[in-house]
C-alpha cells in the first residue's frame, strides 16, 4: 500500500512515467501526493514490474519541495523515448526513523488472500517485504501472527 510502479491519469488514461533522471526528490513528491510519509526512495528499471500502455512521462526532475508531479519539470506528456523497462516506482516506506523497534519485532503482513484476515504471511525486514518459509509451521505459528496483527 505504500509501494510499487507510478501510474499518472492524463488526457482520460493512465500510464506510466520513465525512470530518465528519477531519483528520490522525485519519490518525495509522489509521496507527499499520495499523502503518504516516510522515507521516499525512487527505485528504477521496473522494480515493481512493467506497466502496459503508454509511457506518459519522461525526464521528470523535482526539487523535492512541489506538491505534485504537475509542478516538477519534465517532458511534454506522451513525449519520450523510453521501453516499459525503464517504468519508476516509488517506496514511501512508512517503518523508518522511530519504527525502528518494529524492525526487531517483525512487521507483519497478509498478501494475497480473499479478506484483510487471511492470505500469505509476509514480513518486512532490512527495507523489503518477503514471505515466510513454511519448514516446521505450525498452528503455533499462525496464532502467534493473528495476535501480532490483532486478531483473536
Amino acid at each position: 500500500s505504500f509501494e510499487g510502479r507510478v501510474e499518472v491519469y492524463h488526457d482520460g488514461k493512465w500510464g506510466t512515467i520513465c525512470d530518465d533522471q528519477w531519483d528520490d526528490r522525485d519519490a518525495e513528491v509522489v509521496c507527499r501526493q499520495l499523502g503518504l510519509s516516510g522515507n521516499p526512495k525512487a527505485l528504477s528499471w521496473a522494480h515493481y514490474g512493467q506497466g502496459s500502455g503508454p509511457i506518459l512521462l519522461d525526464e521528470v526532475e523535482c526539487s523535492g519541495n512541489e506538491l505534485s508531479l504537475d509542478q516538477c519539470k519534465k517532458s511534454d506528456w506522451g513525449q519520450q523515448n523510453c521501453d516499459h523497462i525503464e517504468d519508476a516506482g516509488v517506496s514511501c516506506d512508512p517503518f523508518t526513523g522511530t519504527d525502528l523497534q518494529l524492525y526487531a519485532k517483525g512487521t507483519v503482513r497478509l498478501a494475497g488472500g480473499r479478506s484483510p484476515s487471511e492470505g500469505r504471511v509476509e514480513v518486512y525486514y532490512n527495507g523489503d517485504w518477503g514471505t515466510v518459509c513454511d519448514d516446521g509451521w505450525t498452528d503455533l505459528g499462525a496464532q502467534v501472527v493473528c495476535r501480532q496483527l490483532g486478531f483473536r
